[in-house]
């Protein structure tokens, strides 16, 4: 699964944060849902238009993220 096909950025909602197609709900939210210890199943019977493939997009999006990442130690 590529998070392409489920996720998107339009400057027109969510001021441009990324979202679930189809949906005003970003990515960030359902991380966030995530982090706080929502289980898959709680999002999903929360937010019924949803589907288990968008919240493993969300963390595809999120891992890609963090691959691409750039960390600089500063000097000691």
């Amino acid at each position: 699964m590529d998070w392409r096909d489920r996720i998107t950025v339009d400057p027109e909602i969510l001021v441009g944060k990324p979202i679930i197609k189809g949906t005003r709900i970003s990515v960030e939210f359902v991380l966030d849902l995530l982090a706080r210890g929502w289980t898959t199943e709680q999002i999903l019977r929360e937010y019924d238009h949803l589907t288990l493939e968008d919240i493993h997009a969300c963390l595809a999006y999120a891992g890609e993220l963090v691959k691409e990442e750039k960390v600089y130690s500063l000097p000691t």
